[in-house]
């Protein structure tokens, strides 16, 4: 094992359509997941920063509350990992459909600041969204090594062209993270 660190940067909700679309709703242990990623890259974690909403609540929808109890749940339960941080953003209703608003921003923004900082030598990205890329630029900049892992259907082509590394979430990645 290296004693290069890595933070490990996790957009949500592009994780959880993954595990919805392409793996059967797969429920992973997040611990497990950084491990492998910690082993398959032989680097030392040093923080997992998890990015996402919590559901909008619209007036006297009971499936609602359920649906943001269920998210508030699972948060805490992330939240109490060894070094895990939760961050969140916002949801927004354009035209018919939920939009995460500020994920990406904060993701961004940790990413640059902990490169620049020097915290971390390798920053682990599981995203597909080429919002990152100026992130990525930044931090690529600081002297960061940027992994990405990403599942083939689902990542815009900008960001594979732009990182240093890329890792695919295939089933048999997928299978040594399940609970």
């Amino acid at each position: 094992m290296s004693s290069e660190k890595c933070g490990i940067f996790i957009d949500g909700g592009y994780l959880n359509r993954i595990l919805k679309e392409y793996f059967n709703e797969s429920k992973i242990d997040y611990l497990k997941l950084c491990e492998q990623i910690c082993l398959d890259l032989k680097l030392n974690r040093l923080r997992t920063y998890f990015y996402h909403c919590l559901p909008i609540v619209r007036k006297n929808n009971k499936e609602d509350l359920i649906r943001q109890s269920n998210m508030q749940k699972f948060l805490t339960n992330l939240k109490r990992l060894p070094r895990f941080e939760i961050k969140l953003g916002r949801l927004q209703l354009i035209g018919n459909q939920f939009r995460q608003k500020m994920v990406d921003v904060l993701m961004s923004l940790d990413i640059v600041d902990m490169c620049f900082d020097n915290q971390i030598q390798h920053a682990v990205l599981i995203a597909g969204d080429s919002d990152f890329i100026p992130a990525i630029k930044k931090a690529k900049d600081c002297g960061a090594i940027i992994h990405l892992y990403y599942h083939p259907s689902s990542v815009q082509n900008e960001i594979l062209d732009m990182v240093d590394e890329l890792h695919e979430l295939d089933l048999e990645f997928i299978n040594k993270c399940k609970i």
